[in-house]
Order: structure tokens, then sequence, then C-alpha cells
């Protein structure tokens, strides 16, 4: 097995890929857990907590034979290699600037110095899966739209505050105003405090994305010549689902994207070597 962390700002995600060793294909995820970021944690804590997730899914810590680790947060990749290390007994695959020229994708600079790992999987996921053009919008603690075009180069990547975070912003920074439940109003015309702000970020961020993937198309046609009608949207993250039933220029969804990137980051750099 595979196992796949990416480490981003709240969440820790794991994974066990049933790994068949094709680049070109899609791997079966076996499992999936996403446990709460914290830098105070050991290598050993972690180790020991998730040794316990899998072995109660009858999951040997010997099973996991190779491991690949993305992160966002620096003060926590020798926390992992270390994990990886307890698990396979061997340093785990880095995504950083090291593996780039194995890639079939491109990073011109200065892009290549700014992107981050996670956004650098959803580009490399994008180009592998499609072949295509691909705007990623990916629904985490930042919401980030990563663009591909269509030549499988990595043209730019718009950040904004993710929902979860304007929601905590909201209630941390005002006397009133409480940290309410990520769920879409049925009109923008709040008759409560709670419907006021659902009204506000759920509603407001449905325009924000519209719009930011209509500027990218644009922008894109403008720079590469792809036709706006020819660029695939893809929605993925965590509280994608949020946003999912008020939107409708997205043409797929898919929670475990950023992983199926990390994972064949793996497969090309092994495959290099």
């Amino acid at each position: 097995m595979l196992l796949a962390i990416d480490i981003g700002n709240t969440n820790v995600v794991v994974a066990l890929f049933e790994e068949n060793g094709d680049v070109n294909k899609r791997a079966r995820m076996l499992r999936e857990w996403r446990i709460s970021t914290d830098s105070r944690r050991t290598g050993d804590e972690y180790f020991s907590f998730l040794s316990l997730l899998f072995h109660s899914e009858n999951i040997a810590d010997s099973d996991i034979t190779d491991a690949v680790v993305s992160s966002v947060v620096p003060a926590l990749v020798g926390t992992f290699v270390t994990v990886a290390r307890h698990f396979t007994g061997k340093k785990p695959l880095l995504i950083n600037k090291d593996i780039y020229a194995f890639l079939p994708i491109t990073l011109p600079p200065p892009v290549e110095h700014e992107v981050g790992t996670d956004l650098l999987c959803n580009a490399l996921e994008a180009w592998c899966r499609y072949k295509k053009a691909t705007i990623v919008v990916d629904f985490g603690t930042a919401l980030t739209f990563t663009t591909v075009d269509q030549h499988g180069v990595l043209q730019g990547v718009a950040i904004a505050p993710g929902l979860g975070t304007a929601i905590k912003s909201l209630s941390n920074n005002t006397a009133q105003l409480p940290l309410v439940e990520l769920k879409a109003p049925a009109t923008s015309l709040g008759s409560n405090t709670i419907e006021c702000i659902q009204a506000g970020v759920i509603l407001g961020y449905k325009g924000l994305v519209e719009y930011m993937i209509e500027r990218t198309r644009a922008d894109l046609a403008d720079r590469t010549g792809v036709a706006k009608e020819d660029v695939h949207v893809v929605a993925t993250g965590g509280l994608n689902s949020v946003l999912q039933p008020l939107v409708d220029c997205f043409e797929d969804f898919d929670r475990e994207f950023t992983l199926q990137g990390l994972r064949r980051a793996a497969l090309f750099v092994r495959g290099a070597k």
C-alpha cells in the first residue's frame, strides 16, 4: 500500500492507496482519515495515533510499503518524515522543488518558486486526468483556483480566504456575531443573525467562485488562445459540498483530487529513478 499524507493548515489528510503502479490510471483509495493539524505533536505521537486507526481497519503497519508527503506547514515536514519512516522503514518522497523535473507539467518562473505543494498536486492531477486546460477550485482553509493550460503549463493561482476561514474570522473579530453552520440559506434576505451571516458568506462565495471561474477562463483565453468553453472546471476540498448545490459551473467534484495527484507524483518520481 501507498501511504499519502497531505498536511494542511487545518487538517492532515491521510490516505491509503491500493497501488497498481500505473501512473496513467486512477488508483483505488482504500481509506481516508482527517485529523487536526497540531505542530505541537511529535512524530511518535502521530505514528501511535495513526497506527491505532490503521489497526482498527485491520491494516497492519507492514502492509504499508511506500509513503509520499505534501505539506504547507513547514514545521510538520520533519514530523511526518518520522511517521513515514516508522511505517515503511525508509524516507518518504517529499513533494518539493527537487521533483519538479520528473513531472509531466511545466512550472515556469516565478510560479515554480511560489506554488504550494497541494496546488502542485492539483495541477498534476488535472493534467494527467483531463489533458486539457483546467481550473481546479479547492475549498480548504484557503479557497484556491489553480489553472493548467492546454499544454500542461501551470499558468497561475488565485487565493482567497476559505469558507470556514471567513466564518471564523467574523466570529473572532466581532463582539456579537456567532460561529454559524456552513449552510446555504433559502434567501439572501436574512431575518436573524445566523441567516444573515450564511447569506453573506455562502451566497457571497457563490458569486465569488462564479466570477473567478469566468474571469480565469477569459484571462487564460487571452494568454494562450484556448477557447473559454474548452476550459474544464473541477472542484475539490473538504468544503466543496457546501457550494456544490448552488453552483453549476463545475464539470466534476472529487474530494480525492489532491490525494490522487500526490499519489501520481510519487509514481512519476519512482519511475524516473
